[in-house]
């Protein structure tokens, strides 16, 4: 069964989606804010994310930044705002599809089956493989010679991150604005060092000689091996 986050501030129209998807065997979980969504997205993983732009706390582009910090998911606009521009700037952002209101709930259901079918290529999990080292997106787990390695979530996201832009110099401010905390909680560069450290001492053979993330000196880091 799908697992899907809705975003819809409405809560009559909420609900009707939500009565819609259920009908259907979706489960779907139902936040009517930014805050609401981004709360939920930390403690569920989700197949795919529905957001309404325009949110009480913020906006749906916005939202979709900060989730797919979190979960590598497909997103479908929900939006009243049927102009080009805003239309544009979603897809442009990444968005698999978007819905202008009103809109027939069959419609709907049809472009959500839609996007989990195309994405459903994806769904080989999405794994990142880096020597002895795999990464599961979906799963948010990572594991070294077949035995998972026990990492925060902040570890997972700069995991996550270097594996998906493996053997590319990342700097510092690069890795920092990735890693500030979707709650909001500042991350600085005494703190991103000290995270380096712990991840090489989970990751590495030898941590003082790392083979996986090396220091570019006065620039970053890079992930140093191939990722397939």
């Amino acid at each position: 069964m799908s697992t899907i986050l809705m975003v819809e501030d409405d809560f009559s129209l909420g609900m009707g989606i939500k009565f819609a998807l259920e009908k259907e065997n979706y489960r779907v979980i139902h936040a009517k804010s930014k805050k609401e969504a981004e709360a939920e997205i930390l403690k569920n993983s989700f197949d795919l994310a529905l957001l309404d732009i325009t949110l009480p706390d913020g906006n749906g582009y916005e939202l979709f930044t900060n989730i797919q910090k979190v979960q590598d998911i497909p997103v479908i606009f929900l939006t009243a705002l049927d102009e080009e521009v805003n239309i544009v700037t979603g897809l442009d952002m990444g968005a698999d599809d978007y819905i202008t209101k009103p809109f027939k709930l069959r419609e709907l259901i049809s472009r959500i089956n839609a996007v989990l079918r195309r994405t459903s290529v994806r769904e080989k999990k999405n794994t990142l493989t880096s020597g002895d080292m795999v990464l599961y997106p979906d799963k948010m787990k990572i594991y070294k010679n077949a035995v998972e390695i026990d990492v925060t979530k902040t570890e997972y996201k700069v995991l996550n991150y270097f594996m998906k832009n493996g053997q590319q110099i990342l700097s510092k401010e690069q890795l920092l604005e990735h890693l500030w905390d979707i709650e909001g909680n500042y991350i600085d560069q005494n703190t991103l060092a000290v995270y380096m450290r712990r991840i090489r001492e989970k990751i590495e053979d030898n941590p003082s000689r790392p083979d996986y993330i090396q220091t570019v000196r006065g620039v970053g880091y890079i992930w140093n091996k191939k990722v397939l």
